[in-house]
């Protein structure tokens, strides 16, 4: 199934590509440059395999609706697919088939042995009870059952679903398997097989990245002035552990809006606020209430954008006030946005590499779940910080070695990985 156009037929420098473009726009400049065999381009260019199910589900009013579930697999040359499954109402296979694409990159720049994958369906969480949202993930999941193991594919979380939905895939996999296999996803309860530290790794990694690099630049966190828009999983967990280091939290957003406080605001009332108001920060009263638009242009020294992709683009790039941008979503730059702060001398730290946290402790999950030996969170930490302080500093030294910058020293070193992995496997049959 082709879901893009040939890289080589791609608009050189188009103001906005579709999802599964603009990852095969990076691969493109990636392969370029390595000089990469154009039959292993080919293969690298489309999804191994996209798996699409029907889902129908019993409301709480007995009406029956009919959903579809998708799961995209892009390359398995490294390992069994891993990937997160998004609840959505935006989802579609263009942009899980470019998420899955990321996730092989991603994992090849850490050093985990897994290929790319994504999973969805387009809906909105909030608008069913816990009842159904466990009827539609049990049923997902009977459905991918053949496509999906510890071996195969592993899910976890992602946009719209958490813990709880893992322990429902992971229950009924089990059921149908006739034993547990606490290997089948990750991002799970601790009590059925779940890793200390998963819940805050993303906005740990994306903590450990930033810290990296103010510390070329000789900054220390407590000279630091930083804005994240977004406070979900990834957002919250970044300002709580960046708070903790020192750093000064200016402003933070969410559905509601943007919040802002000059002398920095207060993390921990922000968390007590949210946990109290069902995650929401409407109404926060020890803050200003600014638009997202005025977030992104605050000046500051580092911006997070953690909320949803395509936030920083052609139309908004000049006004971004920060010295580096770290990117804890996936792709919440566009090309033309990223070609423009590059050009003003931003430094973008890139999701392959800033959000891969979550991906990493992800592993260490299912490493120990494959053992049943399980660790403290000062070990899964430790373990999970010198991962991402190497990948960095690969990328790091790639990039001043080449004198290029971090976004294509990242897909350099994690395409190269599977390239090279793909030229030794071969060509079955």
């Amino acid at each position: 199934m082709v879901l893009s156009t040939p890289i080589t037929q791609l608009a050189p420098s188009p103001a906005y590509i579709c999802p599964h473009d603009r990852a095969c726009t990076y691969l493109g400049q990636a392969a370029l440059a390595l000089e990469m065999d154009p039959n292993i381009l080919r293969i690298l260019e489309q999804p191994r395999k996209v798996v699409t199910v029907s889902i129908p589900v019993l409301l709480d009013n007995g009406e029956v609706q009919v959903l579809a579930g998708h799961r995209v697999q892009h390359c398995d040359v490294l390992g069994p697919y891993k990937g997160g499954t998004r609840y959505h109402p935006a989802v579609t296979l263009q942009e899980l088939s470019a998420l899955a694409m990321l996730m092989t990159w991603k994992c090849a720049l850490v050093g985990i042995p897994y290929g790319g994958a994504k999973g969805g369906i387009a809906i909105a969480p909030h608008r069913y009870s816990v009842r159904e949202l466990e009827r539609i993930t049990r049923r997902y999941t009977s459905e991918l059952i053949k496509d999906i193991g510890p071996a195969i594919d592993i899910p976890a979380p992602d946009i719209g679903t958490s813990s709880q939905e893992m322990a429902w895939m992971m229950d009924t996999y089990s059921m149908n398997v006739g034993h547990a296999v606490p290997g089948v996803v990750t991002g799970k309860p601790i009590s059925i097989g779940g890793s200390k530290g998963r819940a805050m790794a993303t906005g740990r990694g994306v903590m450990i990245t930033v810290r990296e690099a103010l510390a070329q630049r000789r900054q220390t966190f407590s000279q630091t002035r930083i804005a994240i828009q977004g406070f979900g999983k990834v957002g919250a967990a970044a300002a709580s552990l960046l708070h903790q280091a020192g750093a000064k939290i200016i402003a933070v957003s969410d559905v509601s809006g943007a919040f802002f406080a000059e002398n920095g605001l207060d993390i921990p009332a922000l968390e007590g606020y949210a946990r109290e108001n069902k995650g929401s920060l409407a109404g926060f009263p020890g803050a200003e209430l600014i638009t997202n638009a005025e977030l992104l242009a605050l000046p500051c020294d580092v911006l997070i954008p953690a909320a949803l992709e395509d936030q920083i683009t052609e139309d908004n790039a000049d006004q971004v006030q920060a010295q580096i941008v770290a990117e804890a979503a996936n792709a919440p730059v566009t090309l033309m946005g990223d070609r423009l702060l590059e050009a003003r001398g931003v430094t973008v730290l890139p999701d392959i590499l800033a959000n891969a946290g979550g991906v990493v402790v992800s592993y260490l999950e299912w490493v120990q779940g494959q053992s049943y030996v399980f660790w403290d969170e000062e070990r899964v930490n430790r373990e999970m910080e010198g991962l991402m302080v190497q990948a960095y500093q690969r990328v790091s030294e790639l990039a001043q070695n080449r004198q290029i910058p971090l976004r294509q020293a990242a897909y350099m070193l994690g395409v190269g990985r599977v390239a090279e992995a793909l030229g030794d496997r071969g060509l079955y049959p």
